[in-house]
C-alpha cells in the first residue's frame, strides 16, 4: 500500500500531513499502525516529524475534521502550528479556495483564517482555567500552583487550550531547564492525561520568550497552543498586554486575547517536500 505524505512546518515545528479525503488509510482508529508512526518520526532512520496531520472529511457541518498524532503515536486534541500548516495544506491541495476554514478538531471546532501574505490565523478556542477542565488535581482555580516532586517544588500556571498546558515563569529560557525539568512536569501525577510545559522568560509587556517541552514528543522549536497558553497565563497574572509577541527558537509568533472570545495566534507554515511511502515496506521494518 502506497501513501502520498507531504512534509510541513511551523517555526521548525514539523509535521508529515497526510490527505485522508483523495486516499484510504489502512486504520480508520489511526491513520498508521503506532508502530509504524514511531519509526517514521524517528528523525535517523525515518522521516522525522515532531506530530503526524490527518486531513479527513468533517463528521459535522464544519469543513474538514483535523486529527493530531505525537511522536509517539498517541493523539491529542490541538496543535496551532499544525493548525496553521493544515490550513495551508488543504488549500494549496485544492480541497478548498475559502479563506476562512472551520475544521473539527478532539477539543471542538476551531477557525483558521488565511491571509492574502500567507500568514494564517487561528482561532484557538477561549482558555479553560478549572481544573477539571485541564485536567489537573486541585481542588479549586488559582492563578497559580504547586507542584511537589521528591525534594523539588515548582510554581506554575495552568490552563487548557485543547490540551493541557502548564507555565513556568523562568529569568531566562537559554538556561531554563528545560531538558530536565520538562520530563519531569510532563508526567507529573498532578496531570492526569500528562502536560506541555512552558518556560517563559518576559522581556516586555508585548514580548515574551517561550521553549516548550510538549507531551509525547519532547522540546520542540516551536509550539504554538503553548504560546497561547504562556501569554493568557501572562495576562491572568496581570504580566502581559493584549496582544505580545512570543519568540520561540524557531521564531515569531503573534497572539491576541482581550479576555472575550478566542485566542487569536498568527504565524507562517511552509510546505517542505511531499513523497510517497511504501506502508508495507514500513510495517515490516
Amino acid at each position: 500500500m502506497t501513501l502520498k505524505f507531504t512534509k510541513m512546518h511551523g517555526l521548525g515545528n514539523d509535521f508529515m500531513v497526510l490527505d485522508g479525503i483523495r486516499q484510504p488509510l489502512p486504520e480508520q482508529g489511526s491513520p498508521l499502525p503506532v508502530a509504524t508512526l514511531q519509526r517514521l518520526a524517528d528523525r535517523h532512520f525515518g522521516i522525522g516529524f515532531d506530530q503526524l496531520l490527518l486531513v479527513q472529511p468533517a463528521l459535522g457541518d464544519a469543513d474538514f475534521r483535523y486529527r493530531i498524532f505525537n511522536a509517539d503515536g498517541s493523539e491529542v486534541g490541538q496543535c496551532g502550528n499544525g493548525a496553521r500548516c493544515f490550513a495551508r495544506f488543504v488549500r494549496e491541495e485544492g480541497l478548498t479556495d475559502k479563506h476562512d476554514i472551520r475544521v473539527e478538531t478532539r477539543s471542538g471546532d476551531i477557525t483558521l483564517h488565511v491571509t492574502d501574505d500567507g500568514l494564517v490565523t487561528v482561532d484557538m478556542g477561549a482558555p479553560r482555567w478549572a481544573p477539571k477542565d485541564i485536567p489537573l488535581r486541585a481542588t479549586q482555580e488559582a492563578d497559580t500552583y504547586f507542584l511537589v516532586s521528591g525534594q523539588q517544588a515548582w510554581e506554575v500556571s495552568a490552563v487548557s487550550l485543547g490540551n493541557p498546558h502548564c507555565v513556568q515563569l523562568v529569568e531566562n529560557v537559554d538556561t531554563a531547564p528545560v531538558a530536565t525539568v520538562g520530563p519531569l512536569l510532563e508526567s507529573h501525577p498532578d496531570f492526569p492525561e500528562r502536560v506541555n510545559v512552558g518556560f517563559m522568560q518576559i522581556v516586555d509587556r508585548g514580548h515574551i520568550r517561550l521553549r516548550v517541552f510538549e507531551r509525547g514528543v519532547g522540546e520542540t522549536l516551536a509550539c504554538g497552543s503553548g504560546a497561547c497558553a504562556a501569554v493568557v497565563c501572562g495576562q491572568r497574572r496581570g504580566l502581559l498586554d493584549d496582544t505580545v509577541t512570543v519568540t520561540l527558537p524557531g521564531g515569531d509568533l503573534r497572539v491576541r486575547y482581550t479576555n472575550t472570545g478566542g485566542v487569536l495566534m498568527t504565524g507562517p507554515a511552509s510546505r517542505v517536500y511531499d513523497g510517497h511511502l511504501n506502508l508495507n515496506a514500513w510495517s515490516k521494518a
